[in-house]
């Protein structure tokens, strides 16, 4: 797995996804599992930290004006 600081929020995913598959298949040997378990752990924390500093980022915008604005970001119902 690449380092994780130098993945893209996309290819973590796609990382993600591809452990998710070989997992489902259930053809995996035990400690192959743990070890696409771990992985994919971290590449989990990953993607949520690149979240969390994308949400970080966003909580203040510029308006037209050029002044802050407070932005929030709402959950989908």
């Amino acid at each position: 797995m690449e380092n994780e600081n130098n993945v893209s929020f996309e290819e973590a995913m796609d990382q993600l996804e591809q452990i998710v598959a070989k997992l489902e298949e259930g053809d995996v040997a035990l400690e192959k599992a743990i070890t696409y378990y771990q992985q994919g752990m971290k590449l989990s924390k990953v993607c949520n930290d690149k979240l969390k500093n994308v949400q970080e980022k966003m909580t203040q915008i510029v308006n037209e004006q050029g002044e802050l604005e407070i932005f929030e970001v709402g959950e989908e119902e």
